[in-house]
């Protein structure tokens, strides 16, 4: 009767350890998926953003117009990413050709005085910031349910049901990880 007792307790307790390994993982997935919501909002807004600011600079720039189609042609390439890295990798590709947008208003007087272009710029630093902010969120959340599928004992809980890491979003641009020069 002991024996049974002792058995008992010990299967009650393997239950009780999957079960909560298993909600554990459910919920960091669960936050994963959340935190990948929240940053493609955010990325969604920017590319609305994105038309508006280059049609602003059309008007000042019409003989940049390969500069613009790039704006355009990375923004496109973006929205249309599918899975975490190639969206990671079409960011650093669209945050160059920003980059390059703005060094081209640099050589427009006008164009830094217009009061709808500095709005809209304005507009796109807020963005920029809600996604940085967004991408710790989700790197953060990826990082918990990664360590969960890696470690143990709870890595025996992601192979029986199948929880598999998640890809971290990177920055793989290199010019992306240089400082910003500033120059008088």
């Amino acid at each position: 009767m002991l024996i049974l007792i002792i058995a008992l307790i010990v299967v009650a307790v393997i239950v009780l350890w999957l079960v909560t390994g298993y909600n554990r993982f459910v919920s960091s997935r669960n936050d994963v998926e959340e935190g990948w919501s929240t940053m493609d909002v955010y990325l969604k807004k920017r590319y609305d953003l994105i038309p508006n600011l280059v049609n602003t600079v059309k008007g000042y720039a019409e003989h940049e117009k390969t500069t613009l189609e790039n704006v355009i042609n990375a923004r496109n390439t973006a929205v249309s990413a599918q899975s975490v890295e190639e969206r990671a990798r079409s960011e650093g590709e669209l945050n160059g050709a920003l980059r390059k947008l703005f060094a081209l208003a640099e050589s427009y007087p006008d164009l830094k005085a217009n009061q709808n272009f500095l709005n809209l710029q304005d507009q796109l630093q807020v963005l920029e910031e809600d996604i940085a902010n967004s991408r710790r969120y989700y790197n953060a959340c990826v990082k918990t349910l990664n360590n969960l599928c890696q470690k143990f004992p709870s890595n025996l809980i992601a192979g029986l049901f199948h929880f598999e890491p998640a890809d971290m979003f990177r920055v793989d641009d290199v010019t992306e990880r240089q400082n910003v020069r500033v120059e008088f």
